[in-house]
C-alpha cells in the first residue's frame, strides 16, 4: 500500500458529504472511484474530490484498485457493493444501518467472515469519550435501567432521503434508520438483548406523499445480563423533539443528550462529571478505519461487520414484535 489509502465511494447522498469534508482533507486518503447511481451527483463528488466516476458499483470494483471502499447507501440498496468488496478482498466502511434485510445482511456477514476482511460500521457514538467512560464504569457497576430514543416532527422536505425515508419498506421504518444509534449505544453499554415487545401509533402524520412509516414507537427491552430498557421513537411531534438517553446502574448513572452525545456522570456524594460531546466524531471514526486499513489493527475499530449485525437484528426485532403483536425473543 502507498502512502494514500486509495477509497472507492459507493453513496454520495447528505450522510456521505458529511464524510467527505473530512475524508477529503486527509493527507491519508486519495478518492480513487467515485460510484452512485445518480451520474451527476457522482460527477460533481469526483469533480471536487478525484477518483473515476462509475454508476455501478461492481464495475468500480472491478475496475479500480482499491486499498478500502466507503459505502454511503440508503437501507433498501445494500447488496451489490458489499459482495464486490468481499469478492475483491477490499476492506469497507458501511454507514448504519448496514441493512433493511436481516437475510441478505447475514449472508453479507458470512462473505466478511470467510475473507476475514476488516470492516466498521458508522456507529460514530462508539468513538466518544463520554460514552467509553460511562462504559468502563458499568463494567463492574452493570446497568438497571435504560431509557431514550428519538423524537421529531413530521419528515417534510424535497430532499431525496425524506423520498425514501417515510416509506417503511424502504428505509425500515424510524426506529430501524435513526433510533438504531440509541439501540447500537444500549448493546454497547448493557450487552446483548433477551426479549423485545414493542407497539406503535399509526394515523397522526398525515400528508406526507408515500408516508408509511410508524408516527412512534415504544419498545421494552430485556437484556441477558438483566437489564431492562425502554426505547422510542417518533416523527410526528412538531412542538418539540431531540435525542435523549440515560443510563441506571446502583451507583452509577449516565445522561446525554442532543446529537453531540455530551455525557454527564453521577455518583453517590460526587459532583457530576460531565464531558462534551465531540464536534468532530465523523473525522474520529474515520480516522480510526484508515488507521486499522494501513496497520492491520482490528482493535482500532469498535463496530464491525458482525457487530452492526446484531444492532441490525434488535431492530428489526422491534419491527417484528410490532408486526406480530407478541413478545420477540433474540
Amino acid at each position: 500500500m502507498s502512502d494514500k489509502v486509495r477509497l472507492g465511494i459507493v453513496g454520495v447522498g447528505g450522510v456521505a458529504q458529511s464524510h467527505f469534508n473530512t475524508l477529503g482533507a486527509n493527507p491519508e486518503v486519495e478518492f480513487a472511484a467515485v460510484c452512485d447511481v445518480r451520474e451527476d451527483a457522482a460527477r460533481e463528488t469526483a469533480a471536487k474530490y478525484g477518483g473515476q466516476v462509475f454508476t455501478s458499483a461492481r464495475a468500480m470494483f472491478d475496475t479500480v484498485e482499491l486499498d478500502a471502499a466507503w459505502l454511503c447507501l440508503p437501507p433498501f440498496a445494500h447488496g451489490e457493493a458489499e459482495f464486490a468488496a468481499i469478492e475483491h478482498k477490499v476492506p469497507f466502511f458501511i454507514e448504519k444501518p448496514i441493512n433493511r434485510d436481516l437475510v441478505q445482511a447475514s449472508e453479507i456477514a458470512r462473505g466478511v467472515a470467510e475473507a476475514n476482511l476488516l470492516t466498521s460500521v458508522g456507529y460514530m457514538n462508539r468513538y466518544r469519550a463520554g460514552i467509553n467512560q460511562l462504559r468502563d464504569a458499568l463494567q463492574s457497576d452493570p446497568a438497571v435501567l435504560v431509557l431514550g430514543g428519538w423524537i421529531g416532527g413530521e419528515p417534510r422536505g424535497e430532499a431525496p432521503i425524506v423520498k425514501w425515508w417515510v416509506q417503511k419498506t424502504l428505509s425500515g421504518g424510524q426506529f430501524v434508520e435513526q433510533v438504531t444509534h440509541t439501540a447500537d449505544l444500549v448493546r454497547y453499554l448493557c450487552g446483548e438483548p433477551a426479549e423485545v415487545c414493542a407497539f406503535a401509533v399509526t394515523g397522526r402524520v398525515s400528508g406526507v406523499p408515500n408516508y408509511t412509516n410508524d408516527d412512534a414507537v415504544a419498545a421494552t427491552i430485556k437484556f441477558k445480563a438483566g437489564a431492562v430498557a425502554n426505547l422510542h421513537s417518533c416523527c410526528a411531534s412538531n412542538a418539540k423533539g431531540g435525542v435523549t438517553l440515560s443510563v441506571y446502574a446502583v451507583n452509577v448513572a449516565g445522561e446525554l443528550g442532543g446529537w453531540e452525545h455530551s455525557m454527564a456522570i453521577f455518583r453517590p456524594g460526587q459532583e457530576p462529571v460531565n464531558v462534551p460531546g465531540e464536534g468532530n466524531i465523523f473525522e474520529i471514526e474515520q480516522q480510526a478505519f484508515i488507521a486499522a486499513v494501513k496497520s492491520g489493527d482490528r482493535s482500532l475499530i469498535r463496530c464491525d461487520f458482525a457487530d452492526g449485525l446484531e444492532t441490525l437484528r434488535l431492530t428489526l426485532a422491534v419491527n417484528e414484535s410490532i408486526d406480530k403483536g407478541r413478545v420477540v425473543e433474540l
